[in-house]
């Protein structure tokens, strides 16, 4: 039997994934082999594993707190949304199919079975494995084949702790309520709270805490006050995309705009890192500003979709005065297919759009067409010469003369597009910016080579250790290691 425990929360964005991340890191820390787990996730923002499947972005950030190779067992059922009411469904790392959501409800028992059976391989080369929940368990009128909740932690047998976010308000209705809907078998499941994002003085929150106990019989593991910190590791999901703007004249101005399917905009965390570096996302409904130094479009889960919102909205002719006025583009993935002048999808693989007119700025066309291209890769950017790594995740394949003006020549082949000037280009790597070197150079060819060279991964690194000691600091991690033992 795996030695586990499950992290479920009272509803969606109460801090479950920084949860296990910050717990993960922290019992790596002390010399156990940990692996993280959730077993149906809902992102566009997704990773690449080691056999070249895919997986939600926060389990491998949770990975690489525990210091282990991306897997796909790490997150067996991921739904990658592409409309307002289908997704794509990846499951052990591969694509099963599109469904909506009637027809996923009736393939639910089947994934089951499937998530159980990672979750038990994952287990066998772990100390412990921390499972990550997905919404709520009291969402009661989804617990019939449930498997993001209480459904996989009693068909898993594991135990559970319940998370609940104060700094949203009304902590108390929301653990207290979680627990009167809940059964009898999940109550017991249930071995104790914790209460996130505190702010102030927390002996004020004493008699809360008291409350808890006395309404539902479970045991505190913790008053975990807000880390302060959170903004440097990657958010799981669009709705948490926000500014930073430093609104001072000598800052760099990035305007992005949030597509409705944007996807992997971790991408921009590197962006949002620098101190010399204005990042503004713009939602629907609102122009984009003038007087950016570059637009940046980011990754789309479709990208067709993408582009007709963006005609809807007006940004299309927002980014073609940019360029006039002197303004510099760059395109991720579907943000590059988007520069060209045509975007085909002649086996609807994106949907009942065939076609769709890009942008125009580069002499290509994209069709997406043949198998999605999952691969770690390295080679050198031809902007600024510096060595660049990341990982391709795409459908599609660029046709035309830009072509021949490629951005980067990798392990692969030649990568992207760039403009004759060299104020319009775009990849299809992601994690281009996490690359310091090259971040520094194409940065500062907005301002006359004075940035500084920040190192991004070493301050991941570092919030995730910190992130630890705040978590061994303010949970009751031996309780918690010692409920996980129990279970078996």
């Amino acid at each position: 039997m795996t030695n586990a425990l499950m992290i479920q929360g009272t509803g969606s964005d109460v801090g479950k994934s920084l949860l296990v991340a910050g717990i993960a890191r922290a019992l790596t820390n002390r010399g156990m082999k940990v692996k993280p787990f959730k077993p149906q996730n809902m992102s566009n923002n997704a990773a690449v594993t080691v056999e070249g499947g895919e997986i939600g972005r926060a389990q491998a950030l949770q990975a690489r707190a525990a210091r282990a190779p991306l897997l796909n067992d790490m997150n067996p059922v991921l739904l990658k949304p592409q409309s307002m009411v289908g997704a794509q469904v990846i499951l052990q790392g591969k694509i099963w199919g599109n469904a909506n959501a009637r027809e996923f409800q009736k393939v639910k028992p089947e994934f089951l079975s499937k998530a159980v059976e990672s979750f038990r391989r994952l287990g066998e080369d772990a100390d412990i494995v921390i499972v990550e929940g997905a919404g709520s368990p009291a969402e009661v009128n989804l617990r019939k084949n449930d498997i993001a909740n209480m459904g996989f932690a009693e068909a898993a047998d594991i135990p559970v702790l319940l998370a609940g976010d104060i700094d949203r308000g009304g902590v108390i209705a929301q653990i207290a309520g979680t627990h009167l809907l809940l059964s009898d078998s999940e109550k017991q499941r249930t071995k104790g709270f914790i209460v996130n994002k505190f702010r102030g003085d927390p002996t004020l929150f004493d008699d809360g805490m008291s409350i808890l106990e006395e309404k539902t019989g479970w045991e505190n593991f913790g008053l975990v006050p807000f880390f302060q910190d959170a903004h440097k590791l990657p958010p799981e999901d669009a709705f948490s995309i926000q500014s930073t703007q430093k609104n001072t004249t000598d800052k760099i101005r990035i305007v992005v705009p949030v597509l409705p399917r944007i996807s992997n905009f971790d991408d921009l965390d590197p962006l949002h890192a620098e101190p010399d570096v204005s990042v503004e996302m713009i939602k629907p409904g609102t122009p984009l500003p003038i007087g950016a130094d570059l637009i940046l479009l980011p990754g789309s889960k479709a990208t067709i979709a993408d582009m007709k919102a963006i005609e809807d909205c007006g940004w299309d002719l927002d980014i073609k005065v940019h360029l006039r006025q002197g303004g510099s583009i760059f395109g991720i993935c579907g943000g590059l297919q988007m520069l060209g002048q045509k975007i085909t999808d002649p086996k609807g693989i994106e949907g009942d759009i065939p076609s769709i007119d890009g942008l125009g700025f580069l002499e290509f066309e994209t069709e997406l067409s043949g198998d999605k291209k999952l691969l770690e890769e390295a080679g050198e950017d031809l902007l600024t010469g510096n060595r660049i790594s990341g990982y391709h995740m795409h459908v599609g394949e660029c046709r035309g003369e830009a072509i021949q003006r490629p951005f980067a020549q990798l392990a692969s082949g030649s990568d992207g597009v760039m403009s004759k000037d060299g104020r319009v280009m775009g990849t299809y790597l992601h994690g281009v910016f996490a690359n310091d070197h090259f971040r520094q150079k194409f940065l500062s060819r907005f301002r006359d080579g004075t940035i500084a060279l920040l190192a991004f991964e070493e301050q991941v690194e570092k919030a995730l250790d910190d992130l630890s000691d705040h978590l061994e600091t303010h949970m009751k991690l031996d309780r918690l290691v010692e409920v996980a033992n129990a279970a078996n």
